[in-house]
C-alpha cells in the first residue's frame, strides 16, 4: 500500500539515509580508492584528515581522474599509470553539502538539486557525521512509496 501524502512529507532525512558512512583516508591513492568502490559497490566515500570531515570522493571522481588509455597495451604511457598513484585529496571535492538529520526528505531533495550534488552529508545536533543521503537512497524511497500496479 502506499505511503499516504502526510506520511511522506513526515519522512526525515534519518528515516532513509545509509549509515555507517564508508570512509577513506585523504592520502589513500587513486588505485586503493578505485579498488574500494569496485568491492563495496558505493559511489561516495567522505573522506577524514584526524577523525575530521575534510572532503567527498565519488567513484565519477575516480573515473575522470584515471586516463582513458590505461589498460590498453598500445596505447599506456608512464604518465597515465602515474594517475593511479595520485593522492584523492588531489581530486576530491572541498565543498561540502551538509544537511541535520531531522530535515524532511522534500527539503534534503531540494538540497541536492539547488548545490547540484548526488548526496548529502547527515550530520546531528551534535555536528557528527551520522549518515549520508544519496540520489539512489531518495530513488529507493520514492520506488518503495509507490502504489505497486
Amino acid at each position: 500500500m502506499s505511503q499516504s501524502v502526510a506520511s511522506q512529507a513526515a519522512t526525515t532525512v534519518s528515516d532513509i539515509m545509509s549509515a555507517p558512512v564508508k570512509t577513506v583516508h585523504m592520502d589513500t591513492t587513486v588505485l586503493a580508492a578505485k579498488r574500494m568502490f569496485d568491492k563495496e559497490r558505493f559511489h561516495h566515500f567522505v573522506v577524514m584528515e584526524n577523525d575530521q570531515v575534510v572532503g567527498i570522493i565519488s567513484d565519477r571522481d575516480i573515473l575522470r581522474a584515471i586516463s582513458p588509455f590505461l589498460g590498453n597495451k598500445m596505447m599506456t604511457r608512464s604518465q597515465d599509470e602515474q594517475t593511479l598513484r595520485l593522492r584523492i585529496h588531489k581530486i576530491m571535492s572541498r565543498e561540502l553539502v551538509k544537511i541535520r538529520e531531522d530535515v524532511s526528505i522534500i527539503k534534503a531533495c531540494d538540497t541536492l538539486l539547488k548545490n547540484r550534488v548526488s548526496c548529502l552529508l547527515v550530520f546531528d545536533d551534535n555536528e557528527s557525521l551520522i549518515g549520508i543521503l544519496t540520489m539512489r537512497d531518495v530513488v529507493a524511497w520514492v520506488a518503495k512509496s509507490e502504489p505497486k500496479a
